[in-house]
């Protein structure tokens, strides 16, 4: 933990998905710039391109593994990284809290993960890829319970709030207005707005802003472009606009939320 201290209480990022439970140990997660609080039975989530670091308070202890989408999803071909609720979408909460009993039962598992791991025996990528998608599935079943996930939608609503994310996550940059990504979907702006709305009580374009200014506070502190460099980058017009835009979603200047970041 001492020779990972530097890093790990530093903003970065990866880019793989990485899962990790704490079975001791208290402090500060921050992931995509919101805190979640560390404590036993805590469990997050990140996907490719998250930032994230954390604080100690307590001396942790837990599990951890993270693997490419390659990795999971050519051993089951027919399911999904991001049909997992907590990779599902950007707008889900990256953090679990298990019970007690679910914390021992989920780190039974990893210990089995880690034994076949360090063995020898027969078809050993095959069991821990069986064991990850294990875990996986019960972090599934807790997570729905545990949020407010189990509100029942139509499944024609959820799968276009799905498709919509998808789209948004491929052309945030460029397009920026709702009639796109209506036309993308063959409904009309005010259907898809209805969707948007009883599903996650947001407005679509709500959900690109929110992934525009997402982008723009991983470019800020991760990238070493200037500031009109990286307005450019999500096709701002000119500095000006991309600065008052992110100051009114934030309520800080570029220039002060890499300062803040950079100055931790």
């Amino acid at each position: 933990m001492d020779l990972n201290k530097k890093l790990i209480s530093r903003p970065h990022k990866h880019n793989f998905y990485l899962c990790v439970l704490f079975t001791k140990g208290t402090g500060i997660h921050e992931i995509d710039f919101n805190s979640y609080k560390i404590e036993p039975g805590s469990a997050f989530f990140l996907s490719p391109g998250q930032t994230h670091f954390w604080n100690f308070d307590t001396q942790p202890e837990g599990f951890i593994f993270f693997h490419s989408q390659e990795f999971y999803e050519l051993q089951f071909l027919e399911h999904k990284l991001n049909e997992f609720p907590f990779y599902y979408s950007f707008q889900n909460p990256p953090l679990l809290k298990l019970s007690a009993k679910n914390t021992d039962s989920i780190s039974q598992l990893f210990d089995e993960i880690y034994t076949e791991y360090l063995g020898l025996k027969a078809s050993k990528k095959l069991k821990i890829v069986s064991l990850i998608n294990l875990i996986y599935i019960e972090f599934s079943r807790n997570y729905t319970h545990k949020t407010e996930l189990t509100k029942l939608f139509s499944p024609s609503y959820l799968n276009i709030l799905e498709k919509l994310v998808i789209l948004i996550n491929e052309n945030f940059k460029n397009e920026k207005l709702p009639k796109f990504y209506a036309n993308r979907l063959n409904i009309t702006t005010k259907h898809l707005n209805r969707v948007i709305k009883e599903t996650i009580n947001k407005t679509t374009s709500e959900l690109i802003s929110e992934r525009i200014v997402l982008e723009a506070k991983r470019l800020i502190v991760h990238s070493n472009e200037s500031l009109t460099s990286i307005s450019y980058n999500l096709e701002f017009s000119e500095y000006a606009y991309f600065s008052k835009f992110f100051k009114l979603k934030t309520g800080s200047t570029p220039m002060n939320f890499r300062k803040k970041y950079r100055e931790n």
